[in-house]
């Protein structure tokens, strides 16, 4: 069996997140999935990168996965590319050692998330629009003593498979674009938790309202209790950046 990455990338809105769902709900995996075993004509089992939640975009994704089945690469992008929905896009597929795994391998994930402090009907799929004054000065302030931490359970759902909270963030910083209404939050880290950039910028814009100092955000996050965080931000807004892998 040869192991295979793919490079894409997708727009999450139509998708109940990445993973294969037990109901019928449509996820990007099980769409790749369909189009890789019709066209090798094989069982094809994709694992991915990360599992993006509904509504979640990436801007770039690996998935990998293995058949005996022998192809030209290239071809297959091509065939992909053409038979997929508009909505995902294969950039490569190539070879890689069967120990390189998408999921365990991954050294660091980025996430961006885009807040617009204005309306804007031209990107309204892809920021959360706030008509509140914001101060982005706490909001970074606040955002540096991530770092500082390792167990995030305030930021996560309650009731969660994971075996553990620890993450640990690498960069964590609000800057502003080109756009000088649209304002991006970055953070990489070696892995998230189900929900947490989303209830990470939550609770943060509770600093930029003002409801919260950077006393009480530090406050939070050593409560580990969910209950004491802010909102979870919407979906719709948040994008998978980045994953960086040693190859």
């Amino acid at each position: 069996m040869q192991r295979y990455f793919l490079k894409l990338a997708y727009n999450g809105a139509a998708y109940h997140g990445w993973q294969v769902q037990s109901h019928n709900s449509v996820t990007v995996q099980q769409v790749l999935e369909n189009a890789l075993s019709t066209l090798l004509k094989d069982f094809i089992f994709l694992t991915g990168c990360g599992r993006t939640d509904a509504g979640v975009h990436a801007a770039m994704c690996y998935a990998h996965f293995e058949t005996e089945v022998p192809f030209d690469e290239a071809l297959l992008v091509k065939k992909m590319n053409a038979f997929l929905r508009k909505d995902i896009i294969v950039y490569n597929c190539f070879k890689v050692p069967n120990t390189l795994h998408a999921r365990f391998s991954a050294t660091y994930r980025t996430y961006h998330y885009y807040v617009a402090t204005r309306k804007d009907p031209f990107r309204k799929e892809f920021v959360y629009s706030v008509y509140r004054a914001i101060d982005f000065d706490k909001m970074n302030a606040a955002a540096a003593v991530l770092p500082e931490y390792t167990d995030f359970s305030a930021f996560t759902k309650v009731k969660s498979d994971t075996k553990t909270n620890n993450c640990n963030i690498m960069k964590a910083v609000w800057e502003q674009t080109d756009e000088q209404h649209v304002w991006v939050f970055k953070i990489t880290a070696n892995r998230f938790l189900r929900n947490m950039v989303r209830t990470v910028v939550g609770t943060l814009l509770e600093v930029g309202y003002e409801n919260i100092s950077l006393e009480e955000f530090r406050s939070v996050i050593e409560s580990k209790d969910r209950t004491k965080a802010g909102a979870t931000a919407p979906a719709a807004a948040l994008f998978l950046h980045d994953v960086g892998y040693e190859i």
